[in-house]
């Protein structure tokens, strides 16, 4: 759907509406739940920014690495089994690389300013 406003940012409008006008004016927990409240829409926002985009890249490399094709979530439970069954470790060509790709991708939604993720990606990792 191309509706103005888009889900992005509708969660970012609302985020930046509780961050910036309603929490000036409370305290105590209230103030920690509203903290809480904002975490979870900025985290949404950064979902939807980022998940069709990681979502690709990640299908690519599974694709790349299994040799066959599906959706990411059936993709990932075809690698999940053949890890489980020993056909598939560290040793394997391309899987760390798509691990690590894929770890940080989900880093950059869920703790963005982690530290260190935020070290990995100064080294262009």
């Amino acid at each position: 759907m191309q509706d103005e406003p888009t889900p992005i940012e509708l969660t970012k409008s609302v985020a930046d509406f509780l961050r910036n006008d309603i929490t000036p004016l409370i305290s105590g927990h209230q103030a920690f739940k509203l903290r809480v409240a904002i975490n979870i829409l900025d985290l949404v926002t950064r979902q939807l920014t980022r998940e069709e985009g990681s979502d690709a890249a990640e299908v690519e490399r599974l694709r790349a690495l299994l040799g066959e094709d599906g959706s990411v979530k059936e993709l990932n439970r075809a690698l999940a089994e053949r890890i489980a069954k020993g056909e598939v470790d560290l040793a394997t060509p391309g899987l760390a690389e798509h691990l690590w790709a894929t770890t940080m991708d989900k880093l950059a939604v869920d703790q963005p300013n982690y530290a260190s993720y935020r070290r990995e990606l100064g080294r262009g990792g």
